[in-house]
């Protein structure tokens, strides 16, 4: 009976030590985390945030040839108030993110990333088209150059295409006036050509594949220059168009 008390009394003493021990450690990590947050290097990272988004809201001023006073016009509110923003010493409403955007000429992603989208393909190249694929939902968006772009909440960034390899033959035959192109790939549940394309001079045609089915279609072949066709684990491919003489 005297053994069983002591056991008792001793399993008590363990578990009041390991509370204590807890909430002690919780008391130290808190403590830790507000000495943090308070600190120099919390403020320097704040400010070194807001140094970021100033400094983007005011090249980008700078780039459209704006006054301060031009654009606080544009945006209802004071020359001080966008004096602030570029200087650190504030941030924009929310509300005025999409006005914002506009008058600088650029997305809401840039804004906020602080990055700019500089299309080089000024002649509309067919050649330069990107893929971009959503990761989430499938969606497919071409454009005819370098775009900012966003999907089921994702910034998109385009599909680089690869020569195709052994696992991803396609061969592509002289139909008539039409190219017949056939993917060599499974084309399960799991692991499938999501889309094939035909990029040509003037223009693309693209095509949507489904698991279970073939992969396999047709295209015009006037103009057509390559063809691309995605597989949903390995990427894109991009096989040239041999004309025949």
């Amino acid at each position: 009976m005297l053994f069983a008390t002591w056991v008792t009394a001793l399993n008590i003493l363990v578990f009041a030590a390991l509370v204590a021990a807890v909430i002690y450690l919780f008391v130290l990590i808190m403590r830790a985390l507000k000495k943090y947050i308070g600190s120099k290097e919390m403020r320097e990272e704040k400010q070194a945030v807001k140094r970021t988004l100033g400094e983007t809201l005011k090249a980008h001023r700078t780039r459209c040839q704006m006054t301060q006073e031009f654009e606080a016009e544009a945006l209802g509110v004071s020359r001080q108030t966008v004096s602030k923003w570029e200087n650190g010493k504030g941030y924009p409403d929310i509300s005025l993110i999409q006005p914002l955007a506009d008058v600088l000429g650029i997305s809401v992603i840039e804004l906020l990333q602080g990055e700019a989208v500089i299309n080089t393909n000024r002649n509309f190249n067919m050649r330069n088209i990107k893929f971009y694929i959503c990761p989430v939902c499938g969606n497919v968006i071409v454009s005819s150059g370098e775009a900012m772009i966003s999907c089921c909440g994702i910034t998109l960034m385009p599909a680089e295409a690869e020569e195709a390899d052994e696992e991803h033959t396609a061969s592509i035959e002289p139909v008539e006036d039409e190219y017949y192109v056939h993917v060599n790939h499974p084309m399960t549940k799991n692991h499938f050509i999501s889309f094939i394309a035909a990029i040509g001079d003037s223009g693309y045609d693209i095509m949507k594949m489904y698991p279970e089915g073939t992969a396999d279609c047709r295209f015009k072949r006037s103009g057509t220059r390559y063809i691309c066709y995605y597989c949903n684990r390995d990427g894109l491919y991009k096989v040239p168009v041999k004309r025949r003489k």
